[in-house]
């Protein structure tokens, strides 16, 4: 499929640098069947039904952004300084080994250490032809006391080209939710969520239920393809534990909708369920990747923001609502002033019982 169906232009004052405050008045943009209706996210418990469930991934971001220089070794040009680099970890790949995109990456050779500052270092353990590093962090702590130390909040690119991270951001890129330290990317559909928001959804009897999707930094590459088929997914660690599976699976039986709140949850039900549509426990690895002509089995609707053009998450919602729908959508929205991205505003997709039945 030529990528150029997913283009659209997006003016740059329609990318959002901060979120709304409080978080559940973004606004919140419904397509349900064939009907658009422009409200806002404090609007939801009313665009949804008794019996429905939502699914929210509680992954929690770490400081993953790293800056550090390579240290000299006895391979270098005599009186060479150590070169500048800089690391975004994406993938766990064991207890001390993590996989990063580096800035500078022509700089590094394996075996080279870089030093990144307050007592943290790390061997680069190999080289992968998609030009991303293993890394294996030095000592014994664990990993993640290290980025405490070193590391910087990983602001989506779109962000930190316009702003450096701030104090606001390690509350602001932290959903209500987020538990289970891993991600390199907040699952940001679920930012708009409070409290409140989440006390009125209960009181209108619609439920919710967490997994796990350490999100990585792959979701932010472009797809430089000419045609979907020829492009790669990085693969991300997911669990959906029994228990979970099973409540999914007695909500849709009970007649319930389960809607994925952001397009990480929606991944993984979709990476555990059969083809009848059952969802099974899960623990691994997934790289699916959702175009149009896909089949859903497992969600029934998507919760999520708004996405850059030419992505693979553009091709997700447009593979559920398909993509003449979103193409007018997202021009709608544009139109009408929503923020876009990961602090910007929300979509409430309904394809209905048409985008169970696949092509």
């Amino acid at each position: 499929m030529n990528v150029d169906l997913f283009d659209f232009e997006l003016p740059p004052e329609r990318i959002a640098l901060r979120p709304a405050s409080p978080r559940d008045t973004a606004r919140l943009l419904v397509l349900d069947g064939a009907e658009t209706r422009d409200l806002a996210i404090g609007d939801l418990p009313g665009q949804l039904r008794p019996g429905d469930l939502l699914v929210f991934n509680d992954t929690r971001v770490i400081p993953a952004q790293l800056e550090g220089t390579r240290s000299a070794s006895d391979r270098d040009v005599p009186g060479a300084s150590g070169a500048r680099i800089g690391a975004t970890l994406h993938k766990r790949e064991g207890p001390r080994r993590w996989r990063a995109f580096i800035r500078n990456a022509k700089r590094l050779r394996e075996g080279d250490v870089v030093e990144f500052g307050h007592g943290v270092s790390a061997t680069v353990a190999d080289k992968a032809e998609d030009g991303s590093v293993a890394l294996s962090f030095a000592g014994e702590e664990p990993v993640e006391l290290l980025l405490d130390r070193a590391g910087r909040m990983p602001l989506p690119p779109y962000i930190a080209a316009r702003r450096a991270a701030d104090a606001d951001d390690l509350a602001d890129y932290q959903t209500m939710f987020a538990a289970e330290k891993g991600a390199v990317a907040a699952p940001t559909a679920a930012l708009h969520f409070t409290p409140d928001l989440m006390a009125a959804l209960d009181a209108a009897g619609i439920a919710h239920a967490t997994l796990t999707l350490h999100v990585g930094a792959g979701t932010f590459l472009p797809v430089k393809a000419e045609d979907t088929d020829d492009h790669k997914m990085h693969a991300e660690w997911g669990r959906i534990d029994a228990a979970t599976a099973d409540r999914l699976n007695a909500v849709r039986a009970a007649g319930g909708r389960v809607i994925a709140v952001g397009t990480t949850s929606l991944r993984l039900i979709e990476s555990a369920a059969a083809a009848d549509g059952t969802i099974q426990p899960f623990e691994g690895d997934t790289a699916i990747f959702i175009t149009p002509g896909y089949r859903f089995r497992g969600v029934d609707g998507l919760m999520t923001n708004f996405h850059l053009p030419r992505s693979t998450l553009f091709m997700l919602v447009s593979a559920l609502m398909g993509t003449e729908r979103m193409q007018a959508s997202y021009a709608h929205a544009i139109a009408n002033g929503y923020r876009f991205y990961s602090y910007g505003d929300a979509s409430l997709l309904l394809p209905g019982p048409a985008a169970q039945k696949g092509p």
